[in-house]
């Protein structure tokens, strides 16, 4: 298994200060020792239309020429909504996603089922707003209406990544998705072999050995993609251990177990680490660059350890 860093931690959203630019991110990713990067798909990182046919082939040679993998590139569609020219939208994006994937060499385009968005204020991204926004709408109509929706999206584009080489990646991600086994269900009802499984141990509903088990033995195969996110630190004996964050209501996750049962299920995929909250300090006070930059360190050094532990680090 190889440890990956997703580009949006470093979007310029979460902590005080701007985004790095893809080419420093890469740089950036290099130095702090990942052996991946995956792409967000979003400006000011990998917009599609933001990217020539030059671009492309810049960020490709770039990536390869820092010894790093293009792990994935990650969409942030919402294929719930009742209105067609919505979905037709978020369609063509996904596609846009597909075809800039398939030019930079990511074999793994990341998709949501509804992704809710952020909102931004004095710099900083928050979830609060846009997720109201799509509970109020989601409760318009009934949940097998919306799951109908996505389930069409997905397979048209479903079928156009198979032709363009590229697979894509369902994450457990809410409000629709509820755990790893509405994941599979749609998965099944999709029926395509460029549709496959992300499931993050970080969104389980449940972080006892029993649950992670029963969903990594329950994806199998299909599981080729995973995230990690969270804080951390140094504990008295100087290991690195995940932290309690302040504003939160979140359990530790059961990363260790994780990485065993994928290693069970013979894994040999990529964890990309996601700074993807508001960096606050003690007195919850917005960090800087910086912060992140400790994090991003830490949060390899962490899954490195277990990884390690387990016989299943890949540099």
């Amino acid at each position: 298994m190889k440890i990956g860093l997703y580009s949006i931690t470093y979007l310029g959203i979460w902590y005080k200060g701007g985004a790095l630019s893809l080419a420093d991110f890469i740089q950036k990713a290099k130095q702090l020792g990942y052996s991946g990067i995956e792409i967000d798909g979003k400006r000011p990182h990998g917009n599609p239309m933001d990217l020539s046919a030059k671009a492309r082939q810049e960020i490709k040679a770039m990536t390869a020429g820092e010894g790093l993998d293009m792990v994935a590139l990650a969409g942030n569609n919402d294929f719930s909504s009742p209105v067609p020219e919505l979905r037709e939208c978020q369609i063509m994006m996904v596609k846009e996603q597909i075809k800039l994937a398939a030019d930079l060499g990511a074999p793994i385009v990341r998709l949501f089922l509804a992704w809710t968005g952020i909102t931004m204020k004095d710099g900083i991204a928050h979830y609060d707003l846009a997720s109201k926004i799509k509970r109020d709408a989601l409760a318009l109509i009934p949940r097998i209406e919306t799951w109908q929706y996505a389930r069409d999206c997905f397979v048209e584009v479903a079928k156009f990544a198979e032709e363009q080489g590229v697979t894509l990646v369902l994450q457990d991600h809410h409000p629709i998705i509820r755990d790893h086994r509405d994941v599979l269900d749609m998965i099944e009802q999709v029926n395509s072999p460029a549709f496959k499984a992300c499931l993050d141990v970080p969104l389980f509903p449940r972080q006892d050995d029993a649950w992670v088990r029963e969903a990594v033995q329950a994806a199998g195969p299909l599981q080729i993609h995973t995230h990690y996110n969270g804080e951390f630190e140094r504990n008295a004996d100087g290991k690195v251990v995940e932290r309690m964050i302040p504003m939160y209501n979140r359990d530790l996750v059961n990363t260790a177990g994780f990485v065993r049962e994928l290693k069970e299920i013979g894994y040999t995929g990529y964890h990309c680490y996601e700074f993807c909250h508001e960096a606050l300090g003690k007195d919850f006070e917005s960090k800087g660059i910086e912060y992140i930059d400790a994090q991003a360190a830490l949060a390899l050094e962490f899954l490195r350890d277990i990884m390690i532990a387990e016989g299943v680090y890949e540099k």
